[in-house]
């Protein structure tokens, strides 16, 4: 049995967002989306700037931590574009990254994704919940 690779269990479809997007973008994305990490692309959605998450988000949004309500956090959000906050050169990984090593890059960086990049192009991201499915699936076939 050959090893997993990141192209085997990574997302393939990625909402991304550009970096001269404001937040209020980005925070709908994220919560409707129900995701907690969107790739940054430069202003031609081209190249991978950045990688904003959701505590990037909160970081962001001061209103939350004064205690302002949700029309005031909007506004905050709305006044503020991604690359005020995202983390520029974000830690990336191919998709014939061996999967075992990728794990041990987010554990050691402490890092919640890594964006999957070919050929300098943005194809997928991998993430821990990524990790879950694979173990959710695994367990499955093993309860037979």
């Amino acid at each position: 049995m050959t090893a997993l690779r990141v192209r085997d269990c990574m997302t393939h479809e990625v909402a991304t967002v550009r970096r001269n997007d404001q937040l209020t973008l980005a925070d709908d994305l994220m919560r409707l989306g129900r995701v907690r990490h969107t790739p940054v692309l430069d202003d031609r959605g081209d190249d991978l700037v950045g990688i904003l998450s959701q505590r990037d988000l909160f970081r962001g949004a001061l209103a939350r931590a004064l205690g302002y309500g949700a029309h005031a956090q909007q506004k905050v959000l709305g006044m503020l574009v991604i690359k005020d906050v995202m983390t520029s050169d974000p830690v990336t990984t191919t998709p014939d990254t061996p999967l075992a090593d990728a794990a041990r890059v987010m554990l050691e960086r402490k890092i919640g994704c890594l964006p999957v990049v070919e050929d300098g192009k943005l194809v997928g991201i991998l993430t821990e919940s990524d990790f879950l499915r694979l173990a959710a699936e695994a367990g499955g076939r093993g309860a037979g």
